[in-house]
């Protein structure tokens, strides 16, 4: 019988890629970028915040004087003001609810979020993760808002195209593209929860906590980390993976915070090594190194040496395989876990029931927390009027100062959350009231204590205007010159 030839399977199905290949013109691409885009960019915000930590920026002249005094140490502080930056985030609910980077939100007094529509609304955290760097933020619009759909990471190849959008230096609706470079990236300042999709589309500062949607304009990716000699775009970009991000938003919405399971063991990797001079079959599993106090797996029996193989029904791959499977289980949930110790020259194989702890919260993210509410209760306990600290000019200081025969009241810190430490001079970009500035007068009014400040400020309301006499030595070579500052009450 004879057999017609012709190609094999193998050799139709890449004659088929390469002729779906040669359709896609140039011409087509763009207006699917066009399209996508289209789709996408109503969804995605740009994200203002006014830290709480202020900056500081030198002055360029000292007064003079040569006292001791407090009055001395305020003329040789640097003038502290707000820290402001700006990142992305997309919409994620119809309701307001936004994914962003937990770095770009980080730590701030004050959140505004931006649409495209140029409306702007005050964001509020509704959880963060710092292990994935992903906060949840929430604006109450009054009304449905546009917003996009996590798609599925895990379908994403090496050479998918892909656009990535945001703010990058604050340029609102800002598009670019690229392909997908890699997935499952680890990169060195990532933590075990971190294995980024990456993309050589166009990442720079500003763009963190933005979409990177495929072409079916669903985020597969939220843009975290770019890997740069200059500080801005090399063509190596990170984004987040959505599968991760879906996790971390589902356990946000639900608990405020994501929790996630904990044995309580440091762990290495079966290698080769290993295997070979144990006699294990593959060089697959985790082993315990440490055993930390009062843990599920101190409890449970474990021992450093112990070779974890399987995790509740799953064979463990490696210590990264291991932490991403106890870290998916919920805490006091009870998991079995099949291990091998070594007895003589054998490993016995044992299977233990652990009931998982939870994973603590990284240290450092514990402290901030608690230090911004010890501030904020103080800031309850302590009125300050416009946010300012205030010391009474004596007669002392206003000689020592070179005023002598002056009177007011001496700036010796300004809350960076409070709106007048927004203000500029209107002649600069500096902050209109600085430490060290001496207030005079009040709405024509003058003032000697704290006492009458804080009467005339307690009498205002929204929307009051406001004028204050100011003397200043910033940026003043021939001693203090008076500043007129004018703002309203916000």
């Amino acid at each position: 019988m004879l057999v017609e030839s012709g190609p094999a399977l193998g050799q139709a199905s890449n004659q088929d890629e390469r002729a779906k290949a040669a359709q896609v013109t140039p011409e087509r691409l763009s207006a699917s970028f066009a399209d996508v885009a289209k789709m996408v960019e109503p969804a995605v915000v740009s994200i203002d915040t006014k830290g709480k930590v202020a900056d500081t920026t030198a002055r360029a002249q000292t007064p003079p004087g040569d006292s001791d005094d407090i009055m001395d140490f305020f003329r040789r502080q640097l003038p502290r003001r707000p820290s402001y930056s700006v990142g992305s985030g997309f919409i994620v609910d119809r309701s307001g609810y936004i994914i962003t980077n937990e770095h770009v939100i980080d730590d701030a007094a004050k959140i505004t979020v931006k649409l495209t529509t140029g409306e702007e609304f005050p964001g509020r955290v509704i959880g963060t993760d710092d292990e994935t760097d992903l906060a949840v933020v929430k604006i109450d619009a009054g009304h449905d808002l546009p917003f996009v759909r996590l798609g599925d990471s895990d379908a994403a190849r090496v050479g998918d195209w892909v656009l990535a959008l945001g703010s990058p230096f604050g340029l609102t609706r800002t598009v670019t593209a690229g392909i997908i470079s890699q997935t499952k990236r680890e990169t060195p300042y990532a933590s075990v929860f971190q294995k980024f999709i990456q993309t050589d589309a166009a990442i720079n500062r500003g763009n963190s906590g933005g979409p990177l949607v495929n072409m079916g304009g669903e985020v597969i990716g939220i843009n975290s980390q770019i890997a740069t000699s200059t500080g801005d775009y090399n063509g190596v970009g990170f984004a987040l993976p959505s599968s991760e991000a879906k996790i971390v938003y589902d356990q946000i919405m639900k608990n405020g915070k994501v929790r996630r399971g904990f044995l309580g063991v440091n762990l290495d990797s079966v290698k080769s090594e290993y295997a070979a001079v144990y006699g294990l079959k593959d060089a697959k599993g985790a082993i315990v190194t440490t055993v930390q106090d009062s843990t599920a797996a101190g409890r449970a029996g474990l021992q450093t040496g112990d070779v974890i193989v399987e995790f509740n029904g799953q064979p463990v791959e490696s210590a990264q395989d291991l932490i991403a499977k106890v870290s998916a289980a919920p805490p006091d949930k009870s998991v079995s876990v099949i291990f091998l110790r070594e007895n003589g020259n054998t490993l016995d194989r044992k299977t233990t029931s652990i009931t998982l702890g939870e994973r603590p919260r990284n240290k450092q993210e514990e402290e901030s927390a608690s230090q911004s509410k010890l501030s904020l209760d103080r800031a309850k306990e302590e009125a300050k009027p416009f946010g300012l600290t205030l010391a009474e000019l004596t007669p002392a200081l206003a000689t020592s100062y070179k005023l002598a025969g002056q009177k007011g009241l001496v700036v010796k810190d300004i809350n960076p959350e409070s709106f007048i430490a927004d203000i500029k001079a209107s002649d600069s970009d500096d902050a209109a009231l600085g430490e060290g500035d001496v207030i005079q007068r009040i709405n024509r009014v003058p003032v000697t204590d704290t006492k009458s400040f804080s009467d005339a400020v307690n009498k205002l309301k929204k929307g009051d205007p406001v004028v204050l006499h100011v003397l200043t030595f910033r940026r003043s070579p021939r001693g203090p010159q008076l500043k007129i500052v004018q703002f309203t009450v916000q």
